[in-house]
């Protein structure tokens, strides 16, 4: 494990719980553990977000800048799902 700085933290009563339930349950050794994995998952969420932002979003917002016209309006895009639910609820 890298060096280890120490930072004192101060929680709900609910989180204190659940990272105290994680421990006496057997899942992570200590409370430090709880909070890393949680660190950990937050930075992979964050990840995530970024990755889709600049793989989804940003390509999608330069697509509709070259092109507006291109893009449905709000109301065909209602109508088109209309349809499609409507489709469906047929079979």
């Amino acid at each position: 494990m890298a060096a280890v700085t120490k930072r004192t933290v101060s929680l709900p009563a609910e989180q204190a719980a659940y990272i105290d339930a994680k421990v006496a349950g057997g899942d992570y050794a200590s409370a430090s553990e709880v909070v890393r994995a949680g660190l950990r998952a937050l930075k992979e969420r964050d990840a995530a977000i970024e990755r889709w932002l600049v793989e989804e979003v940003a390509p999608t917002y330069d697509a509709y800048k070259a092109d507006p016209d291109d893009v449905l309006s709000l109301d065909d895009l209602q109508q088109a799902l209309d349809a499609h639910h409507a489709a469906r609820s047929a079979q």
